[in-house]
């Protein structure tokens, strides 16, 4: 099987958390927190990137008509700056995760990477997790 890199993504209306990962390996580590779509097109670049998971917004009741109009325009845009294939991942919960691994909400930014890492890993485990 070949080896994919991967770039996970946690949207936020201020910045993008991101971590990588390889399917050989299927470990997400938090990478760095981007500015703008602009700067993560130029990390999918530079790190030759095969596949995006991004964490898609979602109430605790589960999907509906209401996700966030800025998110759905990230995506359009990220679809049409990109031809690689995007997996939206159900994101409920990995602020809480964060919280639970670095702890404080003063530490924001690195707090966005860690999301961006927890979403990517979900991503991993459930897609790769039973060919180990």
């Amino acid at each position: 099987m070949k080896n994919i890199r991967l770039i996970g993504i946690d949207w936020g209306e201020k910045r993008l958390g991101v971590a990588l990962a390889e399917s050989e390996v299927c470990l997400a580590t938090p990478f760095m927190v981007a500015a703008n779509l602009s700067e993560l097109l130029h990390i999918i670049t530079a790190e030759k990137i095969d596949l995006i998971v991004l964490g898609e917004p979602q109430k605790m009741r589960g999907k509906t008509n209401d996700i966030n109009p800025q998110f759905k325009e990230f995506l359009r845009l990220l679809k049409t700056k990109t031809d690689l294939r995007i997996e939206l991942i159900d994101e409920r919960l990995s602020s809480k995760n964060v919280d639970a691994l670095v702890g404080s909400k003063k530490t924001k930014a690195p707090r966005d990477a860690v999301a961006a890492m927890i979403i990517l890993q979900s991503y991993l485990d459930q897609t790769y997790g039973r060919n180990l």
